[in-house]
Protein backbone atom coordinates (compact mmCIF):
# COMPACT_ATOMS: atom_id res chain seq x y z
CA UNK A 1 0.00 0.00 0.00
CA UNK A 2 1.19 3.36 -0.66
CA UNK A 3 1.94 5.92 1.80
CA UNK A 4 -0.77 8.66 2.02
CA UNK A 5 -0.04 12.10 3.23
CA UNK A 6 -2.23 15.09 3.75
CA UNK A 7 -1.76 18.41 1.75
CA UNK A 8 -3.41 21.85 0.95
CA UNK A 9 -3.84 23.41 -1.85
CA UNK A 10 -4.85 27.09 -2.77
CA UNK A 11 -8.13 26.82 -5.02
CA UNK A 12 -6.90 30.16 -6.69
CA UNK A 13 -3.41 29.75 -7.52
CA UNK A 14 -3.07 25.81 -6.74
CA UNK A 15 0.37 26.76 -4.09
CA UNK A 16 0.83 23.40 -1.98
CA UNK A 17 1.06 24.16 1.63
CA UNK A 18 1.71 21.55 4.64
CA UNK A 19 -0.27 22.65 6.94
CA UNK A 20 -3.77 25.39 6.72
CA UNK A 21 -3.39 29.12 7.04
CA UNK A 22 -5.82 31.53 5.89
CA UNK A 23 -4.57 33.70 3.28
CA UNK A 24 -2.02 32.05 -0.01
CA UNK A 25 1.40 34.15 0.30
CA UNK A 26 1.06 33.54 -3.65
CA UNK A 27 -1.78 35.09 -4.79
CA UNK A 28 -3.04 36.79 -1.63
CA UNK A 29 -6.60 35.43 -1.84
CA UNK A 30 -8.27 35.06 1.79
CA UNK A 31 -10.32 31.08 2.26
CA UNK A 32 -9.07 29.45 -0.85
CA UNK A 33 -6.80 26.95 1.04
CA UNK A 34 -8.53 23.49 1.03
CA UNK A 35 -7.12 19.89 2.05
CA UNK A 36 -6.60 17.46 0.03
CA UNK A 37 -5.34 13.59 0.04
CA UNK A 38 -2.71 12.69 -2.46
CA UNK A 39 -0.57 10.13 -3.01
CA UNK A 40 3.07 10.05 -3.06
CA UNK A 41 4.00 6.98 -5.02
CA UNK A 42 5.40 7.42 -8.38
CA UNK A 43 3.30 5.15 -11.28
CA UNK A 44 3.54 5.23 -14.95
CA UNK A 45 -0.08 6.28 -16.37
CA UNK A 46 0.93 5.77 -20.10
CA UNK A 47 3.46 3.29 -20.62
CA UNK A 48 4.41 4.21 -23.95
CA UNK A 49 5.15 1.06 -26.49
CA UNK A 50 8.37 -0.22 -28.13
CA UNK A 51 7.98 1.88 -31.07
CA UNK A 52 7.49 5.28 -29.01
CA UNK A 53 10.43 4.66 -27.19
CA UNK A 54 11.75 4.43 -30.00
CA UNK A 55 10.75 7.46 -31.37
CA UNK A 56 11.70 9.45 -28.54
CA UNK A 57 13.41 13.01 -29.01
CA UNK A 58 17.25 13.30 -28.95
CA UNK A 59 19.03 16.94 -28.75
CA UNK A 60 19.24 18.34 -32.16
CA UNK A 61 21.40 21.57 -32.53
CA UNK A 62 18.79 24.84 -33.76
CA UNK A 63 20.38 24.44 -36.97
CA UNK A 64 19.34 21.33 -37.73
CA UNK A 65 16.19 21.24 -37.21
CA UNK A 66 14.10 21.32 -40.07
CA UNK A 67 10.84 23.37 -39.37
CA UNK A 68 9.78 22.43 -42.76
CA UNK A 69 8.83 19.08 -41.57
CA UNK A 70 5.94 20.18 -39.09
CA UNK A 71 2.63 20.11 -40.76
CA UNK A 72 -0.55 21.17 -38.79
CA UNK A 73 -3.61 19.55 -38.71
CA UNK A 74 -6.03 20.86 -40.75
CA UNK A 75 -9.50 21.56 -39.11
CA UNK A 76 -11.71 21.92 -42.18
CA UNK A 77 -12.85 24.91 -40.18
CA UNK A 78 -11.36 27.96 -42.13
CA UNK A 79 -12.00 30.51 -38.50
CA UNK A 80 -10.69 27.84 -36.45
CA UNK A 81 -7.64 26.99 -38.17
CA UNK A 82 -7.08 30.73 -38.27
CA UNK A 83 -7.17 30.99 -34.47
CA UNK A 84 -4.68 28.02 -34.10
CA UNK A 85 -2.15 29.58 -36.45
CA UNK A 86 -2.71 27.33 -39.39
CA UNK A 87 -4.31 24.29 -37.81
CA UNK A 88 -3.66 21.56 -34.99
CA UNK A 89 0.27 21.02 -34.11
CA UNK A 90 0.49 17.38 -33.88
CA UNK A 91 0.96 16.35 -29.37
CA UNK A 92 0.19 19.38 -28.47
CA UNK A 93 -1.90 20.13 -26.10
CA UNK A 94 -5.14 23.10 -26.60
CA UNK A 95 -7.66 24.04 -23.60
CA UNK A 96 -11.14 25.53 -24.39
CA UNK A 97 -12.97 27.35 -22.30
CA UNK A 98 -16.16 28.85 -21.95
CA UNK A 99 -19.43 29.97 -20.14
CA UNK A 100 -21.74 26.34 -19.22
CA UNK A 101 -24.22 26.28 -22.05
CA UNK A 102 -22.28 28.42 -24.12
CA UNK A 103 -21.47 25.73 -27.17
CA UNK A 104 -18.16 23.97 -26.35
CA UNK A 105 -19.33 20.60 -26.59
CA UNK A 106 -20.98 20.99 -29.57
CA UNK A 107 -18.57 23.45 -31.40
CA UNK A 108 -15.87 20.32 -30.66
CA UNK A 109 -17.99 17.58 -31.70
CA UNK A 110 -19.03 19.44 -34.81
CA UNK A 111 -15.44 19.54 -35.60
CA UNK A 112 -14.85 15.88 -34.77
CA UNK A 113 -17.45 14.43 -36.85
CA UNK A 114 -15.74 16.98 -39.75
CA UNK A 115 -12.20 15.94 -39.56
CA UNK A 116 -10.69 13.40 -41.77
CA UNK A 117 -8.65 11.74 -38.52
CA UNK A 118 -9.85 9.10 -36.91
CA UNK A 119 -10.73 11.27 -33.48
CA UNK A 120 -11.91 9.68 -30.12
CA UNK A 121 -14.26 11.95 -28.21
CA UNK A 122 -14.16 11.46 -24.44
CA UNK A 123 -17.08 12.96 -22.77
CA UNK A 124 -17.67 12.58 -18.88
CA UNK A 125 -20.69 14.39 -19.12
CA UNK A 126 -23.26 12.99 -21.22
CA UNK A 127 -24.41 9.18 -22.23
CA UNK A 128 -23.18 8.19 -26.05
CA UNK A 129 -27.15 8.50 -26.57
CA UNK A 130 -27.33 12.26 -25.93
CA UNK A 131 -24.44 12.68 -27.78
CA UNK A 132 -25.41 11.17 -30.87
CA UNK A 133 -28.92 12.91 -30.46
CA UNK A 134 -26.89 16.13 -30.57
CA UNK A 135 -24.44 14.84 -33.75
CA UNK A 136 -27.51 13.87 -35.80
CA UNK A 137 -28.76 17.22 -35.50
CA UNK A 138 -25.09 18.35 -36.96
CA UNK A 139 -24.55 16.01 -39.05
CA UNK A 140 -25.44 12.68 -40.18
CA UNK A 141 -22.03 11.93 -41.23
CA UNK A 142 -18.86 11.05 -38.60
CA UNK A 143 -17.54 7.64 -39.77
CA UNK A 144 -14.19 8.67 -38.50
CA UNK A 145 -15.55 10.00 -35.25
CA UNK A 146 -15.69 7.29 -31.84
CA UNK A 147 -17.43 8.01 -29.01
CA UNK A 148 -16.43 6.95 -25.61
CA UNK A 149 -17.91 7.93 -22.25
CA UNK A 150 -15.45 7.31 -19.63
CA UNK A 151 -13.92 9.43 -16.63
CA UNK A 152 -10.80 7.31 -15.32
CA UNK A 153 -7.62 8.39 -17.35
CA UNK A 154 -6.65 4.35 -16.85
CA UNK A 155 -9.18 3.25 -19.08
CA UNK A 156 -9.16 5.97 -21.27
CA UNK A 157 -5.38 5.58 -21.94
CA UNK A 158 -6.85 1.37 -22.84
CA UNK A 159 -9.37 2.51 -25.39
CA UNK A 160 -6.70 4.79 -27.02
CA UNK A 161 -4.49 2.00 -27.64
CA UNK A 162 -7.13 -0.08 -29.20
CA UNK A 163 -8.58 2.38 -31.26
CA UNK A 164 -5.10 4.36 -31.84
CA UNK A 165 -6.81 7.64 -32.61
CA UNK A 166 -5.21 10.42 -34.35
CA UNK A 167 -7.12 13.20 -32.61
CA UNK A 168 -8.59 13.15 -28.81
CA UNK A 169 -11.14 15.59 -27.28
CA UNK A 170 -11.81 15.68 -23.98
CA UNK A 171 -15.04 16.80 -22.33
CA UNK A 172 -14.59 18.04 -19.79
CA UNK A 173 -11.20 17.61 -17.54
CA UNK A 174 -12.70 18.69 -15.01
CA UNK A 175 -14.65 15.02 -14.83
CA UNK A 176 -11.22 13.37 -15.23
CA UNK A 177 -9.87 11.52 -12.44
CA UNK A 178 -6.71 8.92 -11.79
CA UNK A 179 -6.19 6.22 -9.55
CA UNK A 180 -3.10 7.85 -8.63
CA UNK A 181 -4.46 10.49 -6.32
CA UNK A 182 -6.92 10.02 -3.86
CA UNK A 183 -9.04 12.81 -4.23
CA UNK A 184 -12.48 13.84 -5.86
CA UNK A 185 -12.94 14.78 -9.62
CA UNK A 186 -12.37 18.67 -10.15
CA UNK A 187 -10.20 19.54 -6.83
CA UNK A 188 -6.90 20.59 -7.69
CA UNK A 189 -4.88 17.64 -7.63
CA UNK A 190 -7.04 15.68 -9.94
CA UNK A 191 -7.40 18.44 -12.70
CA UNK A 192 -3.19 18.66 -12.32
CA UNK A 193 -2.37 15.10 -12.63
CA UNK A 194 -4.74 14.19 -15.36
CA UNK A 195 -3.36 16.93 -17.35
CA UNK A 196 -0.09 16.02 -16.60
CA UNK A 197 -0.84 12.86 -17.58
CA UNK A 198 -2.56 14.06 -20.99
CA UNK A 199 0.32 15.95 -21.39
CA UNK A 200 3.01 13.21 -21.48
CA UNK A 201 0.40 10.90 -23.69
CA UNK A 202 0.36 13.99 -26.33
CA UNK A 203 4.34 14.48 -26.64
CA UNK A 204 4.87 11.41 -26.48
CA UNK A 205 2.89 10.19 -28.89
CA UNK A 206 2.86 13.01 -31.19
CA UNK A 207 -1.22 13.04 -30.80
CA UNK A 208 -3.11 16.04 -30.08
CA UNK A 209 -5.26 16.28 -26.96
CA UNK A 210 -8.05 19.15 -26.91
CA UNK A 211 -9.52 19.80 -23.55
CA UNK A 212 -12.75 21.35 -22.90
CA UNK A 213 -12.47 23.41 -19.33
CA UNK A 214 -15.36 25.03 -17.18
CA UNK A 215 -14.77 28.84 -16.06
CA UNK A 216 -15.80 30.45 -12.86
CA UNK A 217 -18.44 32.79 -12.50
CA UNK A 218 -15.66 35.48 -12.14
CA UNK A 219 -14.57 34.10 -16.08
CA UNK A 220 -11.23 32.06 -15.04
CA UNK A 221 -11.20 28.82 -16.18
CA UNK A 222 -12.08 26.90 -13.15
CA UNK A 223 -9.32 24.94 -11.20
CA UNK A 224 -5.61 26.06 -10.49
CA UNK A 225 -4.03 28.88 -12.27
CA UNK A 226 -1.16 26.57 -13.67
CA UNK A 227 -3.46 24.56 -15.80
CA UNK A 228 -3.50 27.49 -18.25
CA UNK A 229 0.74 27.52 -17.70
CA UNK A 230 1.03 23.69 -18.52
CA UNK A 231 -1.21 23.68 -22.17
CA UNK A 232 0.38 24.58 -25.22
CA UNK A 233 -2.98 26.79 -26.44
CA UNK A 234 -5.88 28.29 -24.41
CA UNK A 235 -8.83 29.52 -26.54
CA UNK A 236 -12.04 31.46 -24.72
CA UNK A 237 -15.49 30.47 -26.43
CA UNK A 238 -17.63 33.59 -25.61
CA UNK A 239 -20.98 35.46 -26.72
CA UNK A 240 -24.37 35.77 -25.84
CA UNK A 241 -26.37 32.57 -25.14
CA UNK A 242 -29.62 34.22 -26.82
CA UNK A 243 -28.11 35.44 -29.87
CA UNK A 244 -26.97 33.06 -32.52
CA UNK A 245 -23.02 34.79 -33.05
CA UNK A 246 -20.35 33.05 -30.98
CA UNK A 247 -16.50 34.82 -30.60
CA UNK A 248 -13.59 32.19 -30.13
CA UNK A 249 -10.43 33.90 -28.74
CA UNK A 250 -6.76 32.56 -28.78
CA UNK A 251 -5.67 33.67 -25.16
CA UNK A 252 -2.28 31.75 -25.19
Amino acid sequence: MAKVKTSFFCQNCGAQYARWQGQCNSCKEWNTIVEEVIEKEEKASWKPTTSEVKKASKPLKIAQIDSALEVRMDTVDGELNRVLGGGIVPGSLILLGGEPGIGKSTLLLQISLKLPYKTLYVSGEESQKQIKMRAERITPNGDNCYILTETKTQNIFKQIEAIEPEIVIIDSIQTLHTDYIESTPGSISQIRETTAELIKFAKETNIPVILIGHITKDGNIAGPKILEHMVDTVLQFEGDRNHVYRILRALK
